[in-house]
C-alpha cells in the first residue's frame, strides 16, 4: 500500500482517540523538524540518520529549510523552479481540496508531500534521491501547517495584504512565517522544548474523505485563514494573543504528523 494511504488508515485510528484541538520561516521549519525528530521510531530514527549522514548532519532542523534557500543557488535553479509550486495551494472559493481544481498537474504542496514520501520510502531509490526528498517531505509538511500556504482568496497567500507590524509595514505572508513566532523570543530548541513540554499534540477532527491526509491539513490551514485578516490592517498585542497560540497548535500538529509521517515511511524494510 502506498505510504500516504497507510498513513491515512493510521491516523484514522488516532483521530478517533485523539481529543480535539485544534510555514513558515527557518525558525518555523526548524521547530516542526525538531518535534518531530523527538517522536521518531527507533527503526525511522536510524534511517533519518543514515541519510542525513550525506550532509554531515544528525538533525532535521540544519535541513528543513533547505527547499526555500535553494532559490538562492544558482546551482539548484532547475530544481527550484520544478518545485516552487508545491509549497502551497491556492483553493479556488472554497477550502474543499479538488485536484483538478487545485492541484493542476500536480503543482501544489498535497501533491508534493506524497510525491516525496513516495520516494522516501522507495529503499531502491539511490540514497542521495532518499536524502532529497526527506528534505522535501519535512518542508513541505511544514509548509502546509501554515495556514497561508493553503488560502482561499485571490491574494497570494496574504502576501499582497499589507499590515503594520510592530512599527512597520509587511504582508500578512511574512507576519504568519515568522513574525508572530518572533514575539516569543526563542531560538528553535527553546521553543521545540516549549511545546513539546505541552504533551503529544491533539488533532482536528478529520474531514472525509479520510484517504488523503495532507489534503485536510491544507483544508484545516485554509478554514485558519478565514479568520486570520486584520480589518483595520494592524497587527497589534490582541492580535497576537488571539492568534499565536493558533500558529503553535499548527507548528506541534505538523511535528506530530511528520513524525507519523517518517515512522511509516521509513519503517523496516
Amino acid at each position: 500500500m502506498f505510504p500516504l494511504r497507510r498513513i491515512a488508515a493510521a491516523l484514522f485510528v488516532t483521530l478517533a482517540i485523539a481529543p480535539v484541538a485544534q510555514a513558515w520561516g527557518p525558525l518555523g521549519h526548524s521547530v516542526v523538524a525538531e518535534l518531530a525528530q523527538r517522536h521518531l521510531s527507533p527503526a525511522a530514527k536510524a534511517e533519518v540518520e543514515h541519510l542525513l549522514a550525506l550532509d554531515h548532519t544528525q538533525s532535521l532542523a540544519d535541513i528543513a529549510s533547505w527547499p526555500d534557500e535553494i532559490r538562492n543557488d544558482p546551482k539548484q535553479q532547475d530544481l527550484w523552479k520544478q518545485t516552487r509550486a508545491k509549497h502551497y495551494i491556492d483553493f479556488d472559493g472554497d477550502c474543499t481540496y479538488t485536484p483538478p481544481r487545485d492541484c493542476k498537474d500536480g503543482q501544489c504542496v498535497v501533491e508534493g508531500i506524497e510525491h516525496y514520501t513516495e520516494i522516501l520510502s522507495d529503499r531502491s531509490q539511490p540514497d542521495e534521491a532518499r536524502l532529497q526528498a526527506l528534505k522535501f517531505v519535512v518542508h513541505f509538511i511544514g509548509d502546509i501547517h501554515q495556514p497561508l500556504h493553503a488560502n482561499y482568496q485571490q491574494d497570494a497567500g496574504g502576501n499582497k495584504y499589507q499590515v503594520q507590524f510592530q512599527g512597520q509595514g509587511m504582508n500578512l505572508h511574512r507576519v504568519w512565517d515568522s513574525g508572530l513566532l518572533s514575539t516569543r523570543n526563542l531560538d528553535w530548541k527553546a521553543y521545540a522544548n516549549m511545546l513539546d513540554g505541552e504533551g503529544f499534540a491533539p488533532l482536528p477532527p478529520a474531514i472525509a474523505p479520510l484517504d488523503n491526509p495532507p489534503a485536510q491539513w491544507a483544508e484545516e490551514s485554509c478554514q485558519i485563514t478565514r479568520n486570520i485578516y486584520p480589518a483595520n490592517h494592524k497587527i497589534d498585542q490582541a492580535y497576537i494573543d488571539a492568534e499565536l497560540p493558533v500558529a503553535d497548535s499548527r507548528l506541534r500538529e505538523a511535528g506530530r504528523r511528520l513524525a507519523e509521517v517518517l515512522n511509516i515511511a521509513l519503517q523496516n524494510g
